[in-house]
Formats: C-alpha cells, structure tokens, sequence
C-alpha cells in the first residue's frame, strides 16, 4: 500500500476515526485504525465494538493495500505536522511497519495485521430514511444535555429517538431525562420513518454523531434497527449499536395543567441565574424564584459563603409563588432556549416544572423543584 494525501484532509479523516477509540484497550487491535485504499478512495476504520466509524476521502494511490496503526499516535503524528504538507503513507506488507512521510520528517510506526481487525455485523435496518444536517443538530443538541450519566440507570444513558405524535401529526422525537430534568424535541417525520422502531442512542455516540452535522445542507441517511442504528453522509459512516434497555415512559413526568405562568426574557433569565448562582455552595446550589405580580426575584442564599438577588420584569398574573431548583439544571435549560421568551409553567412548588420556548411547543422542558 502507498499512497499521498494533503495533511488536512488526513487529519480530518484520522481525527474522527481516533476518537472513537478508547484510550485503555486490553485488545490491543481496538487501538488502531484500519486504513484500506482501493482506486483512488482511501477509508479510515476504527471501532470499539459498540461504535463504528468509517471516513473515506480520495487520495492519490500508487499501490493499493490496507494495514493498521496505531490511531491516537498516527493522530498525534499528522496534527504535528506543518499545514499544508503533503503527507505519504506506505507499507510494504511485509516489514509490520506503516512509513509516513511529510517533507523532511520520516516516522516508522508499528503495525497489526488487518485481518484481526474486528468488523461489525451488516444488520437488516428496518427503517431507512434522510434527514436534514440541521434538523437532527437540533434534536440531538437540545436533548443531549439531560442525558444520565448514572451507569446503574444504563437505559436513561442516552437520547430515546422515536416517533410519535405531535400537535400537527406524526413526529420524529427525541428524549432524554436523568429523573431530575427532562428535554423532549419534535421536528417534522421524515419520508420513510413512519415504521422506526424506538431506539436509544448511547452517550458516545451522540457526541461522535455531532462532528458530522456542521453542514446544514448535508442530507444525513438514517438506517435504523432495534439493535443499531446508523447515520452515513457521502464521506462518514456511523454505526452504533443501541442500548439494549426499555425508555421509560417520559410523558406520566409532563404536567398536563398548570395554574401559573411566567415569561420571560430568555436571555436576562440565564444571566440572572449565573450571576445569583456564583455564590451557592457547590454541593447543593439551589436558586430560588419569587414570584408575584410581573415581578421575578432570582436569590441564593448560602449560608457558609453569602447571599445575592436579582430583580426581573416579568409577564405573571397568577398567584405569589416562591420555588427553588438546582442552579446548574435551570441554567442547562434556559442555555437551550433560542427564542426571546422563555415561558415556565407551574403548579405548586413541589410540582414538576414545564418550560417552552415562546409559543413553540415542538422543544419542551421539565425540571424537578428542590427544597428552600
């Protein structure tokens, strides 16, 4: 195998083909890349048997072939090297070394072969259908942040995709919760997505799937399984296979009714709440909302480093309420709102809280209430 390649293009290939590798592996093949060219494609592989990702790019083949390598060195390696560089890579298949080259510096790095390279299984995706860059951008990136990070609680480990109903029809929503906050977003069904069974999307693979929707002219295949689901553009192919648990059912958490609303200015909101919250002791860190007519006061009050407040003019008719939550839950949440207003709805100070985002009712939020 031989061939050159223009280092950036290189380093975006290897770089999301590396971080999907763990760092400690006790396999040592899961550490390497397998690079295949063929034509004048060449493919980046890298797995950790749970996730797949391949990157394929054009490059100039001499002498086609396929080997593996180290990726977090082959990554370390290309990052280092000067902008613009041409960069070959050669193997002689004999030798179990990989030669890369870029002007005068010279690296000879270890191999394995390519036929202990673990594959994932092809599966029989059920559902198969295209959805915009942007569209899943926003599904994955207003839900991702209640993701539970609790491994005992494996099934609440990442983002539930389905469809289901919304206010103008079928939908294809996305869900996550830790049990103290919930996120749920709606967009439009795709074409083809009606018979998707519902999937839970690990943690890892949310993020991996993020660095491929920057481009929001970018059609994204979706092919989806009960066992894998997969997301491919012309270049990169994520495989990832689901979590093997049962959503719970996310809709007895949403308060159907509410007595109080309150809107307000999205962007004062969270301002407020950073700048109260920066004198709560980190181990509880509870914000507290007063509540009365057109009028919000957002105040902590720690005893062992101080006391703030501030004053906001709100949109409130309804009954005085005072209700403290996690500072770092509110904040996550009013970070999602893209609108001017936010609205929040509440019932008691015990009750679970809903926000939206203005009139859209497409994002929807819920928040657990703590104790003051």
């Amino acid at each position: 195998m031989k061939f050159s390649i223009e280092r950036g293009v290189l380093l975006k290939a290897v770089s999301q083909s590396q971080s999907v590798v763990e760092r400690r592996n006790t396999i040592p093949i899961l550490g390497n890349v397998l690079i295949e060219a063929a034509g004048d494609v060449v493919s980046f592989r890298a797995t950790d048997l749970d996730i797949e990702i391949i990157d394929k790019t054009s490059a100039n083949i001499e002498r086609g072939g396929a080997t593996t390598v180290s990726a977090t060195m082959l990554n370390d390696i290309v990052r280092k090297l000067p902008d613009g560089s041409l960069v070959s890579l050669s193997d002689d298949g004999t030798s179990g070394r990989l030669i890369v080259e870029a002007g005068r510096s010279n690296f000879s790095l270890a191999t394995l072969p390519k036929e202990d390279f673990p594959l994932m299984a092809s599966s029989d995706y059920e559902s198969n259908f295209y959805v915009p860059a942007g569209v899943l951008r926003r599904l994955f990136d207003k839900s991702k942040f209640a993701i539970s990070t609790e491994e005992t609680r494996y099934y609440l480990n990442g983002v539930y995709m389905h469809t289901s109903d919304g206010e103008g029809g079928k939908v294809l929503r996305c869900v996550a919760t830790d049990g103290h906050r919930l996120a749920r977003i709606d967009e439009n069904l795709p074409d083809g997505a009606s018979n998707m069974p519902g999937v839970i999307v690990p943690r890892k693979t949310v993020t991996e799937l993020r660095k491929m929707l920057d481009n929001d002219e970018a059609q994204i295949a979706v092919s989806v399984s009960a066992t894998k689901v997969r997301f491919a553009t012309s270049d990169i192919t994520l495989t990832s296979k689901v979590i093997d648990g049962t959503f719970p059912d996310y809709t007895r958490v949403i308060p159907k009714s509410h007595t109080r609303t309150l809107e307000v200015d999205s962007a004062q909101f969270s301002q407020a709440v950073d700048r109260v919250s920066t004198v709560s002791s980190e181990r509880s860190r509870t914000v507290k909302l007063t509540l009365s007519r057109d009028r919000l006061v957002v105040s902590v009050n720690a005893p062992d480093s101080g006391t703030a407040e501030e004053e906001l003019s709100v949109e409130y008719k309804d009954e005085d309420l005072e209700i403290g939550f996690n500072a770092k839950y509110l904040l996550e949440i009013a970070n999602q709102v893209e609108r001017d207003s936010a609205v929040f709805m509440f019932n008691s100070s015990g009750d679970p809280t809903l926000m939206r985002e203005g009139n859209d009712n497409s994002a929807i939020y819920v928040v657990m209430p703590m104790r003051v």
